[in-house]
């Protein structure tokens, strides 16, 4: 082989024991967010154990684990969540929020979003979904899901974890899928 060669072998074989390496490394990463919200789900569940025949009766939900939020006059918030569908893990989810208004501190909390039908799901997976949690959440207690109402096809759940924040702002979420890249 010639010296040309040998580094166009190398270089290719560079590349792809690190995309087989990056690969691996976010199938781990996916399979952690995973096992973090099959765990927030069963906590759910433990408050409401209602929640579980809501979930069964939708299209698919959406766990976000830890929803970080905090601003002062201007605000966000982010989370990473997983997309189940007739309870199988399908795709990551990112959510992202700004807020404008009156607002101070800072609060971390698990959130679950449940789509109605397959067509709302199906918006929402293609990056059609934007609405605000405060307008139609459930703060999750014992019976939530029992009284729980869709609102266009969404309805929402959320659980304090942790913080303190004022606030009399406007803003929404959005949402970004991402489907997994291997069968889970």
């Amino acid at each position: 082989m010639t010296s040309q060669t040998t580094k166009r072998v190398a270089l290719a074989l560079t590349v792809l024991l690190a995309t087989i390496g990056s690969v691996r490394m976010a199938s781990a990463r996916d399979d952690e967010l995973i096992g973090d919200a099959q765990r927030t789900i069963a906590k759910f569940n433990r408050v409401d154990s209602g929640l579980a025949d809501f979930l069964a009766r939708s299209a698919g939900y959406v766990v976000f684990p830890g929803v970080g939020k905090g601003g002062y006059v201007v605000g966000g918030a982010h989370g990473t969540g997983v997309l189940f569908e007739n309870g199988v893990p399908t795709g990551k989810v990112t959510l992202n929020q700004v807020t404008v208004g009156p607002q101070i501190g800072g609060q971390e909390y698990a959130e679950v979003i449940v789509f109605e039908t397959p067509r709302v799901l199906a918006n929402f997976k293609q990056g059609h979904a934007k609405f605000a949690a405060s307008a139609s959440a459930v703060a999750l207690d014992q019976g939530a899901a029992a009284i729980a109402q869709y609102k266009n096809g969404v309805a929402i759940f959320t659980q304090m974890k942790g913080g303190l924040m004022a606030e009399a702002s406007v803003g929404g979420q959005k949402f970004t899928f991402e489907p997994f890249t291997t069968a889970r």
